[in-house]
């Protein structure tokens, strides 16, 4: 069975550079835990690393952090629906909102349930997912800051997200010139100045942040220590915290080139034929895992350099074995690093094992 590992040691290094990281520049910064797709194991790992608010995009990972935690302060990173209104105000002290209309009803709901809902007003940077339009922010703050039980904790913005669009610092100065028209204008202290996401790890490094911006959501940087620009592995940060073991189930020599009419495979694709291939053969590894768990190849990397892929179905994964030097045998594992979107899939398989290391 395939398995997926959480190295403690790995992740306690970049949680710790991060905390420094942030301190030493006068940011607030709070982890996003949407990765471990509410394992407990791993979140009660997490939550023990630091006193940090935390974020999430599902409220039943909210649920389960404040199960463990009751006290630790949860942010729900992203406009509610309707239908999870009365949720989000039980469990999550913060909620980032585009729409008066949900405001409104989080504003019904905390009278209700006798609460101050804290809320984050998203605005467009031109990445185009969430986000209220810059021009209309005075008139919406003066709305919201108008109803009952809701208390504007801050602003914030998020980039590279749909639209590949990259931070600098001029948008984050936009960003901060925003804030201070609020307060210049209503009197009232904004908090927090979300700047964004792990994509803004190079431009603390490089001392780009205006002042103004003081709160960072980060995930993806303190789970594989990736530079976003340059997808490189961060100075002083680990690359390995969470590893994939599948397992060797045949070990065959086949021919490069399958034999019979060709047509679309079930993932719609059509092999393409090297003429030099014919008559050539290679070692066949197939492991237990495929589309399923992992849904692209181009997600996971073999930690051993010289396997390659060959193809994958939708439970199994076909492997070139032949450039190894490693004597592979049926029944051995093959370990992968991972990339963001394959080990988010891989978590949310109720079919990969998840273990702490």
């Amino acid at each position: 069975m395939a398995y997926i590992t959480l190295n403690r040691k790995s992740l306690a290094i970049n949680y710790s550079y991060l905390q420094q990281l942030f301190k030493k520049n006068g940011i607030e910064w709070a982890p996003v835990l949407k990765m471990l797709c509410g394992n407990k194991t791993y979140l009660e790992y997490v939550l023990s690393l630091g006193d940090e608010q935390v974020c999430d995009a599902r409220l039943s990972n909210l649920k389960k952090i404040k199960s463990i935690n009751p006290k630790k302060e949860t942010v729900y990173i992203k406009p509610p629906a309707k239908r999870s209104i009365a949720k989000v105000v039980k469990y999550a002290d913060v909620s980032f909102n585009t729409e008066y209309t949900t405001i409104k009803w989080l504003s019904e709901e905390a009278v209700k349930q006798e609460k101050i809902h804290r809320i984050i007003i998203m605005i467009e940077l031109g990445d185009l997912r969430e986000g209220i339009l810059g021009e209309h922010l005075m008139a919406f703050y003066k709305k919201v800051f108008e109803l009952p039980n809701i208390k504007v904790s801050g602003i914030g913005a998020n980039l590279n997200c749909l639209s590949g669009v990259m931070p600098s610092k001029d948008k984050l100065i936009q960003l901060s010139l925003y804030e201070q028209l609020i307060e210049a204008k209503f009197g009232k202290k904004i908090d927090y100045v979300s700047g964004g996401s792990s994509v803004m790890i190079p431009l603390l490094l490089k001392k780009q942040i205006p002042k103004g911006v003081n709160h960072f959501r980060i995930g993806e940087t303190l789970f594989f220590g990736v530079d976003l620009f340059s997808n490189k592995t961060v100075p002083k940060m680990k690359d390995d915290v969470f590893l994939l073991f599948a397992e060797i189930i045949e070990i065959t020599e086949k021919s490069i080139v399958p034999y019979g009419n060709l047509e679309e495979n079930p993932s719609g694709e059509t092999i393409d034929i090297n003429q030099e291939d014919y008559g050539r053969n290679h070692s066949r590894g197939i492991l237990d895992i495929g589309l399923l768990d992992i849904s692209k190849t181009e997600f996971i990397i073999p930690v051993d350099k010289n396997i390659s892929f060959i193809g994958a179905s939708s439970d199994m994964l076909v492997v070139d074995l032949s450039k190894t030097k490693k004597k592979y045998k049926v029944g051995d594992l093959v370990s992968f690093k991972m990339k963001y979107m394959g080990a988010l899939r891989i978590m949310n398989s109720e079919y990969i094992e998840k273990k702490l290391v």
